[in-house]
């Protein structure tokens, strides 16, 4: 377009100056006109392109403050959502504290409780000591009342010594094995450091009344467990053992159905255990509160099963929605004749029904303390959905520092961190908080 225009111009100024030639104005004349028409032509198109490059400047300009406008706009919704992220955290922060540190004040009035239980159960046992000691006729109280009282000084020593350990056995999907659920269990350590079975000490605690502490701190620990679980994104439910004197408890009781009231997301991952007996055996103070935790969306578990002749809208009424049977009293009472015969609810059913009804009542059968790839080939003829066994994985103890609650450090105040609860050793006289 440039070439075009400057031919056009060059010819525009050769005409014009040719037509002064011809009016006999002379060569000098034609010369001057050639080079002021050239000149006065550029100077015109210099004039009109800084124009048009202006006008482009101008818009360029005018565009550039229209995105500087939106970016302001931009950030400014940016730093708007990140005060109100900021805001959201520090919010979560102090409710996460303000929660661990109930469950903290939960775990403290607890282990006081089940100090001062101890004290009592103590001071009795040698004041027995010491009656039957002065008794010519009752010697042999003496040896059994000792060892209770050693035996309640391990259990104390333990607790304060924090040697009590959780253990977790995998309940595996079936025939896949794959991990689905865990089972909690509870261990104290002597001072030697061995591991103490509960049938060494569940005597002597359900003597001392002190069964229903040792299962509160087995709650709360399994709640430890599912939020660590659930920081993971490990959706695993964890079956926690509780009996009829927690249900019972008027004092403790409300304080947990309080705590779990605040954190319901915990339903869909802590089942409550309770044997057949205990279940068959429970009060109207053991059921209105297995009600109410089945208001808040928590499920429970029977064990302990010797027969399989439930009442199933019993079960289902109760939201019991797991039950758990040996695999030699599963196989016994479901494959042999004779032992069909001795329970009612079996005799015209087909042992491979037996999973597909529990199943229409929203209960899962569970097949435990599975030792042998055998029962395993049985158990999946009754199509059981659910195993748990040493074959599948022996209960295995969880790590202190997996049930520590670290210090929280997102939220701050004023640029000082806000430090989380942290769980003392308790002191048997008088907890500090």
């Amino acid at each position: 377009m440039t070439v075009l225009l400057s031919g056009g111009y060059l010819f525009f100024a050769l005409a014009l100056a040719a037509l002064f030639w011809r009016a006999e104005a002379g060569w000098g004349a034609g010369a001057a006109v050639l080079v002021g028409a050239l000149g006065l032509a550029f100077s015109v198109h210099n004039m009109i392109a800084r124009g048009s490059t202006l006008s482009d400047l101008r818009k360029e300009l005018a565009s550039l403050r229209d995105a500087h406008g939106l970016l302001t706009d931009q950030l400014e919704e940016t730093q708007a959502a990140i005060e109100i992220l900021s805001d959201s955290l520090h919010r979560e922060t102090e409710a996460k504290a303000e929660a661990l540190t109930h469950e903290v004040r939960l775990l403290e009035s607890l282990v006081t409780k089940l100090g001062d239980t101890l004290d009592e159960e103590l001071a009795a046992a040698q004041t027995r000591v010491s009656q039957a000691a002065a008794s010519a006729y009752t010697p042999s109280y003496a040896p059994r009342d000792h060892q209770a009282t050693l035996l309640m000084h391990t259990v104390r020593e333990a607790l304060s010594e924090n040697r009590v350990d959780l253990y977790l056995q995998p309940v595996v999907n079936l025939p896949q094995r794959r991990t689905m659920y865990y089972e909690s269990y509870t261990r104290l350590r002597d001072e030697s450091g061995r591991v103490m079975m509960p049938a060494e000490y569940l005597n002597a605690a359900e003597t001392g009344g002190m069964i229903s502490s040792i299962d509160n701190m087995l709650l709360l620990r399994c709640v430890q467990i599912v939020r660590r679980l659930s920081k993971a994104e490990r959706k695993i439910g964890i079956f926690c053992n509780v009996s009829l004197a927690s249900l019972g408890d008027e004092t403790f009781f409300p304080q947990f159905l309080e705590f779990l009231a605040q954190h319901k997301d915990l339903a869909g991952s802590l089942i409550f255990e309770l044997g057949q007996e205990s279940f068959e055996m429970r009060g109207a103070v053991e059921s209105r509160n297995m009600a109410r935790l089945a208001e808040l969306g928590f499920r429970f578990s029977i064990d302990k099963v010797t027969a399989l002749d439930f009442d199933f809208t019993d079960l289902a009424r109760s939201e019991v929605k797991f039950v758990k049977v040996s695999a030699e009293v599963l196989l016994t009472q479901l494959l042999d004749d004779h032992a069909r015969s001795m329970v009612p609810a079996l005799k015209d059913l087909h042992h491979a029904d037996y999973a597909a009804l529990t199943r229409r009542h929203g209960i899962e059968l569970v097949a435990e303390k599975i030792e042998h790839e055998r029962q395993v080939v049985d158990i999946l003829d009754l199509e059981v959905g659910f195993g748990q066994g040493r074959l599948f994985g022996e209960p295995r103890a969880i790590r202190d520092s997996v049930l520590a609650d670290p210090p929280s450090v997102a939220a701050t105040t004023e640029g000082a961190p806000v430090a989380g609860p942290v769980i003392r050793k308790p002191n048997w006289r008088r907890v500090s908080r």
